[in-house]
């Protein structure tokens, strides 16, 4: 039986009004969250920054909260990074560009394709256990620095090269084209051209 006009109103308002209560509801529940995470941040700054002092950064883990500090952590930290970008970046890069420039259609281009896909929705345990499976025991470079880092370099390896592709995508057509004019190959092209104007 078709609503009238009067009764398709009445519904719409009533659709109206629960709609605008169920959006406060959440506009509620996001700022409590907000709110509550204040509070922690909050507390944990009272409580921290009277321990933070150059002791605390320049002291190893103790058992005593007077001597305890940050040093190995923070030294492993940035060693790790380090690590990190020097095999992954050099490595992201070149197989994006590769796949841009030099791949084609080809058959090996896909199946690159397909396992940069499956990797990035990986999640990070199965990494975890991947590294410990191949680096640690399988090449026995133990509980190592380069061990976690070729492990989070095969983590972070599919955001790179998806995000390589996508800035080399962005070069214009025409910067290729005005150096093949000129009498350039590909491989200078790409070196000279297309990846200096993706670095933006």
């Amino acid at each position: 039986m078709p609503f009238s006009s009067e009764q398709e109103s009445r519904h719409l308002a009533h659709r109206h009004r629960k709609a605008k209560i169920f959006a406060l509801f959440c506009a509620a529940i996001t700022w409590s969250c907000v709110l509550l995470l204040g509070v922690l941040l909050y507390q944990v700054s009272i409580d921290g920054f009277k321990w933070l002092d150059w002791q605390f950064i320049s002291s190893f883990p103790s058992r005593f909260p007077e001597r305890a500090g940050i040093k190995s952590a923070l030294v492993g930290t940035i060693w790790l990074i380090s690590l990190v970008a020097v095999f992954s970046i050099p490595v992201g890069v070149s197989t994006a560009l590769y796949l841009e420039e030099f791949a084609g259609r080809g058959k090996l281009a896909k199946i690159i394709e397909v396992n940069i896909a499956n990797l990035a929705g990986v999640p990070s345990i199965v990494y975890g256990i991947l590294g410990l499976a191949i680096f640690v025991r399988y090449f026995a470079l133990e509980r190592s620095l380069v061990s976690g880092a070729l492990t989070m370099s095969l983590l972070i390896l599919p955001v790179i090269i998806i995000a390589s592709r996508d800035a080399i995508k962005t070069v214009p057509l025409s910067i290729r084209n005005a150096a093949y004019s000129l009498g350039a190959t590909k491989r200078p092209t790409t070196r000279s051209h297309v990846l200096p104007a993706s670095f933006p």
